[in-house]
Order: structure tokens, then sequence, then C-alpha cells
């Protein structure tokens, strides 16, 4: 990684160690285009222009000021980045805002963190501020484009007071905009899951990694961007637009560049298999990719199975697949396997595992379902399964919460510290579950994800909370039925119900509306009152697209009352999704 004798504290002091021992060589490729346009920085050059950035920073706010990155995927993000860290301030990402799209999310975080200034370039910049007028509440920020910044000198910079315990950044939930919570991530966060992401994929100063992955997210931010500059090795990058409009565009930059480390979600995967033509497979090089993660959402043994079949003819071996588990709160990486080892799974009986019972399935494993496991606890953490309303560690054979533990686990959400206390303090009741050593604290992270430990993996089974996962992107189910009731007048509210289902070895959004039982959206062509289903659905999808960037897979009416409800009113999502998978919901015809 580094030179035993240098001591790194910070990803910055990395950064600078870096610049000074190896200053021409290449830190980051991004194709513009994702294939062939590139620009790149040299460590050197990443150095200055983010001491030139930390030098405006230090004049337009104080140390530990949030500030904003609104910047489309690209080396001006990460320049933006590395220069609030080296200007002692907090950085925020976010996503950039859209042409023609609102800024309410980005108003919501900005609100909730503070922010006093707001860096980006100048194209979104000016598309910022035709819509400030219609945004107040983001006219206070100070607007800084960091591509109009003149030239500074680096010796005019002195080094932030910052240490391990320092802010670093947050990071944002990607799924509430009614009450986002922002992760805080301090500096020692960063070195620690940095170390174990080194150790347990096996990097070293020859590895190359090639990433499409949103900067915004841990994912993306901390494997994709800081891990390759922790690890001394280049990396490419390309926009996930990229590699949605062309899957290929991906395993091409892997063949190209000799990619050893690259990966995603389980969908890009199956976006993979699914959207390559056979043709295409001649022209790809897979032999150097050595390490295939696969996280973010649930992961498919099918959809492994299938990508190792179709693409073994270009190199690519199945023990290549890495799963591993993780989320924002434990700063990325949680669990993971030894490299090159084949997959670990378990065959389950489904119906069992539905009531929380892990009960193995021999012989046919049509039978069963297959579940793979995401390796142990990375060094230095531990991962529990305990009764989620108890507190009482579960014992072998039952699904229970994943409680972890572990110096890359966050400091807690930012101004909130009830929901900090609820899902960063929890406590095991049964002390026979000591902590890792005397001096780490004995308070775990509820992950509110379910799953089972079984042949020293960590096995994921669900979410205890009703989050959706689609494409390796979180969202609540609140949020999605709160646009679906506002969509359409014929709507019922607080009758709205949004989940996933898996179809092919992917996750998809299903919607289920009651309407009301006098619907204002009427044709009369004999008098008679009758429901445009067909135009309610349509506006349905239409919203939940223009807010959320999600497709609706499937959109259901249902008459008033239709919608499995608690005692209390209370929408039972699980039940509308068991009525959904075996068809008994009561649908309106269109």
């Amino acid at each position: 990684m580094v030179h035993k004798s240098f001591k790194a504290d910070t990803i910055i002091d990395i950064l600078r160690y870096r610049s000074a021992e190896t200053p021409e060589a290449i830190a980051y490729n991004f194709l513009v285009d994702g294939e062939t346009e590139t620009v790149s920085f040299t460590y050197q050059q990443l150095e200055a222009v983010a001491i030139g950035i930390a030098q405006t920073l230090s004049g337009v706010c104080d140390p530990g000021d949030r500030v904003l990155l609104l910047y489309p995927p690209g080396l001006e993000y990460i320049a933006a980045f590395f220069g609030c860290l080296m200007a002692g301030v907090v950085a925020v990402p976010a996503y950039p805002p859209r042409p023609n799209r609102s800024l309410s999310r980005i108003q919501v975080i900005a609100a909730d963190c503070d922010a006093q200034v707001a860096l980006t370039n100048q194209t979104v910049l000016a598309g910022v501020r035709r819509q400030l007028a219609a945004t107040p509440e983001l006219e206070h920020l100070q607007w800084v484009a960091t591509d109009g910044l003149t030239e500074t000198t680096a010796g005019k910079w002195q080094p932030p007071t910052i240490d391990g315990e320092t802010l670093a950044f947050l990071q944002y939930t990607s799924g509430s905009t009614a009450a986002p919570k922002g992760v805080k991530i301090v500096h020692s966060n960063l070195m620690h899951n940095l170390a174990v992401i080194y150790q347990c994929f096996g990097h070293h100063d020859q590895s190359v990694g090639v990433i499409w992955l949103p900067p915004y997210h841990d994912m993306g931010l901390i494997g994709g961007v800081l891990q390759p500059l922790y690890g001394g090795f280049p990396v490419t990058l390309m926009s996930p637009l990229m590699f949605l409009q062309n899957p290929f565009r991906w395993l091409q930059a892997i063949s190209r560049y000799g990619g050893t480390t690259s990966g995603g979600p389980n969908f890009a995967y199956e976006f993979c298999t699914r959207k390559i033509p056979e043709e295409r497979l001649e022209l790809l090089d897979l032999s150097s990719w050595d390490l295939a993660f696969n996280g973010a959402e649930p992961i498919h043994y099918e959809t492994l199975e299938r990508f190792a079949a179709k693409f073994a003819p270009c190199g690519f071996r199945k023990e290549a697949f890495y799963p591993c588990y993780g989320m924002a709160e434990a700063t990325l990486m949680v669990s993971g396997g030894v490299k090159g080892a084949p997959l670990c799974t378990v065959v389950v009986d489904g119906s069992a595992l539905t009531e929380n019972r892990v009960v193995p399935v021999a012989g046919d494993v049509a039978e069963g379902r297959v579940l793979v496991g995401c390796g142990a606890a990375v060094p230095g953490h531990g991962v529990a399964i305990v009764h989620p309303e108890t507190g009482v560690r579960c014992p072998d054979g039952e699904v229970g919460e994943i409680w972890a533990i572990g110096p890359s686990i966050a400091r807690g959400y930012w101004q909130q510290l009830e929901l900090s206390d609820a899902a960063f303090g929890a406590v095991i009741k049964d002390t026979a579950l000591a902590p890792l050593d005397p001096e780490t604290p004995s308070k775990y992270l509820r992950t509110g994800d379910l799953g089972f430990l079984a042949a020293g993996q960590l096995f994921v089974t669900g979410r205890l909370k009703d989050l959706i996962i689609v494409g390796g992107q979180n969202h609540y189910p609140q949020d999605i039925e709160r646009t679906v009731e506002a969509a359409h007048p014929s709507i019922r509210p607080s009758s709205v119900a949004a989940f996933a289902v898996e179809v092919e070895g992917e996750e998809k959004l299903v919607v289920v509306a009651e309407v009301e039982r006098r619907p204002r959206n009427l044709v009369s062509p004999n008098g008679s009152e009758v429901l445009n289903v067909k135009e309610v659905i349509q506006s349905i999808r239409r919203s939940v697209s223009e807010h959320h960037d999600l497709l609706v897979y499937s959109a259901l009416l249902l008459k008033p009352g239709g919608i499995p409800k608690t005692s209390s009113g209370k929408i039972q999502r699980h039940a509308c999704r068991a009525g959904f998978v075996a068809g008994t919901l009561e649908v309106l015809p269109d």
C-alpha cells in the first residue's frame, strides 16, 4: 500500500504521499463517452487542483462547514471532494440536478446539513440559476463553479488541523426525500474500511480498477474512487449512464484496460447477460478480471451462473465472483469472502425462510431456495444475528436482524440523535457475546437487514425495513406511495402500497393503489360513471418515473378496501406482495 515508515491518518495523507512519490502516475482515467474519449488525472495534478479548490473554500467558509457537491460523474467531482477534505470542510455529495427536474431533493439535503456553499461546474450552475427563483431556500447558498477558478499556488495552502475523528463527509441515504439521513463518516472510518477492502480484495500496486458506479454513494465513492488511491493503482471510470445505455461498454473497458477489480449490484451482471449480443463476445478478453464484487442488493445465484456461463468464452472465471455485504452506515464493507474461493451456497426451504427458520433442503436444488454467502465479517469487525424485538442473539438455524460492530461503523446520523441512538446504539442483551476486545465499544449498528450465519459466512435473506432496492439503489416505499397518491385525483389517500418482486433474477417495482369510491376521472359514453383505468395507471407510471427515476413493472388499481391493512390502518406491504405473487388481489380491469 504505502511504505511501512509512512503513517497516514487520513485519506489526504495518502494523496500527498502519492503525489510526492509517484507524481506522474495516472490516478484516474475517465471515459467521457464510455468508450474512447478520455481525460485523466495524475496524482500530482489531482493534488494541485484540489489545493486550488481548498484555497477558494478557505475564503468563503470555516472548517467544519458543510459543502454541497453537485457535479456529473467525472474528474471535477473527484477534485472537489478532495478539495473539501483539504480545506477541512465536510463534503456532502449529491446527485446534480437534471434539466427540467425539481431541485427539491437538493433543497432538503441543503437544509438538513445547513450547507452554506455549493460546488459545481459552470454548466450545472447555469441550469440551477434558472430554477433558483422557484427555490428560494437555495438562494442563500454561495455557488462556486470550480471550472472557472484561476490557478493558485500550492505554497499558500496550509494543511487543515484534522485527525481520525474529524468529520470527512456526509453520505446521504438515497431512499427518503421527506426525512433524509446524513451518515457521518469520519476519517478513521474511511481509513479502517479502505484498509480492510484492500486486504480482502487482495489489492496491490499492479491492480487495475474499472468502475461505472455512481460516485455519490458508498460503493462508487469509497470502493471505486478512494480505494484505488489508497492502494496506489489506477482506475478507469465511466458515468453510470454510459453503462445503462450500453452495458457492453463496461466489459469492453475491462478488456481494453486489463481490469482486475470491478463489479456492481446483482442487476449489472443480469443486465450484461441479457443485453450483450452473442456476436460481440469475441471482442472481449476478460481473463485479467480476478475480482468481480457483487453487493448493494440481493445476490441471486442464478444470475451468477448465467453470467459465468455466457462470458466463460471471453476468459471470465467463476472464481472471480466476490459476493459481499455492506452499507453506508458501516462506511461501506461489512463482510466478504476469500478472494478466489468458490461461491459458498446453501439450499433452504423457501417457505420456512419466510417464517425466519433456516431449514436445509437435500437433493434437488429446484425444491429449495439457493442462497449465496457474503463471507465473514471483515477484519477487526463482527456481525451478530439478533432478534429485532427482544435484542437477544438468535440461535443457530434462525433468521434475525444483522447487527454489526467495529471501527468502520459511522458516527451516527447528522443532527438526528434519536434515530442515531436507535440505529447505532444497539446492545445485545445476552452477555455471552463479548465485544471484539476490551477497548471496542459494545454498541452495535442495527442494519435493518435479515440474515443468518452458517458455514462461517453471512447469508442475507431479506430486509426488516420495507426498503425497495432496484438497480442497486434503495428507495423507501413511503416516498413512492406519496408520489402515487398525488399522481391522479382518483387515487385514494393513504391507500397505496409499493413493494418489490423478483422477476428473472432482478427486483422490480410494483405499485398497488385503491381508487376513490366516487372516482373523479370519468368517461361517460352512455351517461354512466366509468373509471378510466388506463389513464390513471399511465399517470402513476409517469409520476414515479419523474420523481424517482424508476420504471414501474406493474401498476394495479383496486376497489376501496382492497389493500390489506392492520387494525390501526397501516398498509401491510408484505401481504400486498403475497397477494400480488399469488394473483389473489381483486384488480380492476383496464
